[in-house]
């Protein structure tokens, strides 16, 4: 009888509060899949190409777990103590039956129980299915295609993920049963939740505590924008001080004067519901404008810290996909006058055949040269020099336009960072007797792993026979599919022994190099993942918790008004003017807080995006346009949930008065 009073309670919470029970099972969700991230398949790649990135990650998401743990607690603690508040009268009935006090706590211990592992398996269960996405998009962050599917389940995620939430609930039930040993049988009974009296009437008062508020915002977005936002000192704290007296204070000071400016506009206060409407969400202020700071401040959060990862991912792919254009690159420095090496010759006796293993591919030669120039001064000029038919090939293969050269011309190829010398736009060569002007210029790099700044001149084939060729480069493309864990395996096999024995006497200098993009991405894309991951992670959970508390507010609410919905019912107010009355309120209370929140999301993305600046371009509409999609699915889909569930709830009453 006690299980099924348990379940048969748990159900209707449920049906009541589907959007808790929705928020813990995607939170559990959320947890699983970050903490699943070392089973990826990306993440055995990047291990083999003997980076610590993927150690570094799963360390960072340790710590960060038991952050959002701590988050996700506090936000079930406090569903679980409206939800408490809502079944007073309900407990203290129980009471008044003759149930015993330690019984009540009993049977809400057992609802939470049946709450937590319902929640669990909801949630583990969404968890394993959406790491399976996750599983491609980590290999599109690497640019990676994956060889074939493979299904992600991580044991110790699925472990940790129980031993937290089990912690959490454990915490949740000792609360309640504290909570209970302290309540009395009156209280219980006489728990109406009624309208305060607004304790600050004045509008003067108000508009004066509106005016400071803003001018301590004003205050603390000059600074940030003047001092930057990685300056971190005893400055920086009391800028986050007077933000968030700032934040606190506008929301205050709409109890006051939010109501009587409307009563000024006649044709609005007495408009419809319009008066009701605003007297509720008046007196609704005045209650919980400690909350909508709260709130306003991890949306802040939420915003800031999704756009500036999007952001700075953005400025991380583009410096690395400069310097890691093709799969794979093999360098041989022969420096002992041998002639052309046979680098795919050698590649292939040592495991790794380059025309099967890559689906394009190019081995071209470069050098330097030491040319005489057209000055009339007798003056040399010595460039690295690239050939023609070379540089278009390499254009070619990174989908570029060709480099257009005339007749009688030279041109240059740019790394991604490099800067041409102002002599060298204009010096004209002579190169076996013939004339050569500069001409056009194109950016692009050479190999994978090439000093960005770096740059050639690009010559006729027929002039490389005045170059000195001192370096041979094998590129190549991976076909797709390829697995390329193991093929960087091969490789890195066969350039252990790619120089014959004969070919490299000793004292004959010689020197070798090899790059995959795998390994690059690697080396210098491990802050990206890092970034976009870790900020995805907290912005979902800020943002997650932020939709949460609102809905479970504007659900509480809508349960407690109930009477009044339906006094406005006998009074002939059709269903329609109600259901707007309920959206309208909900309206506002999720859209105030997420309307200053993107006003100070703004000021701090601008300070954010002119630090990542310093060290590549920034694409805000990118990263603006991600995080907006990204706060519109989630943020409105609590909204929408909270205007129907709140609906259904006055709904209900009006079918029982």
């Amino acid at each position: 009888m006690f299980c099924k009073l348990a379940v048969k309670n748990v159900s209707r919470s449920l049906r009541d509060y589907s959007v808790y029970f929705i928020t813990l099972a995607f939170g559990v969700c959320i947890f699983y899949v970050f903490n699943s991230m070392d089973a990826q398949y990306i993440m055995d790649a990047l291990r083999s190409a003997q980076s610590n990135i993927v150690e570094v990650l799963v360390s960072l998401i340790d710590i960060l777990s038991a952050f959002v743990s701590v988050v996700l607690g506090f936000l079930i603690l406090y569903a679980n103590d409206f939800m408490i508040r809502r079944r007073k009268r309900e407990l203290g009935t129980y009471l008044l039956l003759g149930m015993e006090g330690r019984k009540v706590s009993g049977l809400l211990i057992l609802e939470t129980f049946f709450i937590g592992l319902l929640s669990l398996g909801a949630g583990l269960a969404l968890g394993v299915v959406l790491s399976q996405f996750i599983s491609q998009l980590t290999a599109g962050v690497f640019r990676i295609s994956m060889p074939q599917a493979r299904f992600v389940f991580s044991p110790r995620a699925v472990g940790k993920t129980a031993a937290y939430f089990g912690l959490v609930f454990l915490v949740v039930m000792a609360f309640h049963s504290f909570s209970m040993s302290r309540k009395k049988l009156i209280d219980l009974l006489q728990a109406h939740r009624e309208n305060q009296d607004l304790k600050l009437k004045s509008v003067k008062a108000s508009l004066v505590m509106f005016l400071v508020g803003a001018v301590l915002l004003g205050t603390a977005y000059a600074m940030l924008l003047i001092r930057g936002i990685l300056r971190v000192d005893a400055l920086f704290f009391v800028m986050l001080g007077l933000g968030t007296a700032g934040t606190l204070l506008f929301f205050r000071s709409l109890s006051g004067f939010l109501l009587k400016i409307c009563q000024s506009a006649k044709g609005l206060y007495y408009r419809g519901l319009n008066m009701f409407i605003l007297r509720q969400f008046n007196a609704r202020i005045n209650t919980t404008y400690l909350s909508m700071t709260v709130i306003c401040l991890m949306l802040l959060l939420a915003i800031g810290i999704t756009a500036c990862s999007v952001g700075l991912n953005g400025t991380i792919s583009a410096l690395t996909d400069g310097t890691a254009p093709y799969d794979v690159t093999v360098l041989f420095w022969p420096n002992g006058g041998k002639g052309e090496p046979p680098l795919e010759e050698w590649l292939a006796a040592g495991g790794f055949d380059a025309e099967t293993e890559l689906s394009e591919r190019l081995c071209f030669a470069s050098g330097w040269g030491e040319f005489q120039t057209l000055s009339g001064s007798g003056e040399t000029a010595v460039m690295s020099v690239l050939p023609q038919s070379a540089c278009q090939r390499l254009l070619a293969m990174q989908g570029r336009e060709p480099l257009a050269l005339e007749s009688g011309q030279y041109g240059f190829l740019l790394g991604p960072q490099a800067e041409l010398p102002p002599e060298a736009r204009e010096t004209a060569l002579e190169v076996d007797g013939r004339a050569l002007l500069p001409g056009p210029a194109v950016r692009a790099a050479v190999y994978t792993g090439a000093n960005p700044k770096e740059w050639y001149a690009v010559l006729p084939d027929a002039a490389m026979e005045s170059v000195h060729i001192n370096e041979w480069s094998l590129v190549g493309n991976y076909a797709p599919g390829t697995d390329q864990e193991k093929a960087g395996r091969r490789l890195e096999e066969a350039m252990r022994g790619l120089v014959p024995q004969e070919y490299g006497l000793e004292g004959d200098g010689y020197g070798s190099y090899w790059s995959t993009k795998l390994e690059m991405y690697a080396q210098t894309m491990g802050s990206k993942i890092i970034v976009l991951f870790l900020g995805i992670y907290l912005g979902i959970v800020f943002l997650l918790c932020s939709a949460a508390v609102l809905a479970l507010q504007q659900l509480s609410q809508a349960a407690d008004h109930q009477e009044r919905y339906r006094v406005l019912s006998r009074l002939g107010v059709e269903e329609k003017m109600r259901d707007r009355s309920i959206y309208v309120q909900v309206l506002l209370a999720f859209l105030l807080p997420l309307g200053l929140a993107v006003v100070h999301a703004a000021v701090g993305m601008t300070a954010a995006n002119a630090a990542i600046a310093e060290v590549g371009r920034v694409d805000s509409a990118a990263s603006s346009a991600v995080t907006a999609a990204f706060i519109l699915a989630v943020y409105g889909a609590y909204l929408l949930a909270t205007c129907w569930g709140s609906r259904r709830i006055v709904r209900s009453a009006d079918r029982h008065g």
